[in-house]
């Protein structure tokens, strides 16, 4: 495949982040190209006490293997989701209600479920595996996904023009998720049954290395660093 240059574009969240899937680990990120995901990264907040592992909750993992976790317990539910880019809203869809409290062992087998059956003749379709969503076109002509968001979180429609750093939506556990994180990617067109995904990198960020924060430019994060955008 043609290598093509990472567009830089600016991170989509504030504050701490753990990169779970990410194109600085492994292409394609999410172990396909279908749906424009090549080059896709998985954000989200976990306790950094712990070593190994995603904790992405604040009660006992005995709780959260038996019971689940309420979606209020989760480290990123609600945080603020902002404009990439300057451009364009494509398409945005919400209203698909979030499983609450988050179950580990049903919400696997959900997003197993889905990933096999999904049957789409255009985005509206996918809504079971992308949850609440939001596709941006850029000034400069490229697209981005914003999946998974938090159910009645959106706060732009369908033809407005977006800021670079506005605030779009909050994170959420719409969809094919298994914690509330961002799905986030760039495409070479807005209709994901057809989109090649693009590479991407964040313009600015730090990265806790060495006990210090160490700040990087145009980067492309790796798995399970410790950013803070």
């Amino acid at each position: 495949m043609e290598k093509i240059d990472p567009i830089s574009v600016s991170f989509p969240l504030k504050g701490e982040w753990c990169p779970v899937n990410t194109p600085g680990y492994k292409v394609p990120s999410h172990g396909t190209n279908q749906l424009g995901q090549r080059y896709a990264y998985d954000f989200l907040q976990i306790d950094w006490r712990k070593e190994k592992g995603y904790k992405f909750y604040k009660t006992s993992t005995f709780q959260s293997l038996v019971f689940g976790v309420a979606l209020s317990d989760t480290y990123c539910w609600s945080q603020p989701i902002y404009a990439p880019f300057s451009g364009e809203v494509i398409e945005t869809k919400d209203g698909l209600v979030e499983r609450n409290p988050v179950h580990m062992v049903r919400d696997l087998a959900i997003v197993i479920k889905n990933g096999l059956l999904f049957q789409a003749n255009s985005n509206e379709d996918l809504q079971c595996v992308l949850g609440n969503y939001i596709i941006l076109k850029s000034d400069e002509g490229f697209f981005s996904l914003i999946a998974h968001a938090k159910t009645a979180s959106i706060k732009i429609s369908k033809g407005d023009r977006v800021s670079e750093g506005q605030e779009l939506a909050q994170v959420g556990h719409s969809g094919n998720s298994t914690a509330p994180h961002l799905h986030f990617q760039l495409m070479d067109g807005p209709n994901l049954l057809e989109a090649k995904g693009l590479p991407c990198s964040f313009k600015s960020y730090q990265i806790y290395e060495d006990e210090k924060w160490v700040k990087v430019l145009n980067g492309i994060p790796a798995r399970r660093q410790r950013i803070n955008a």
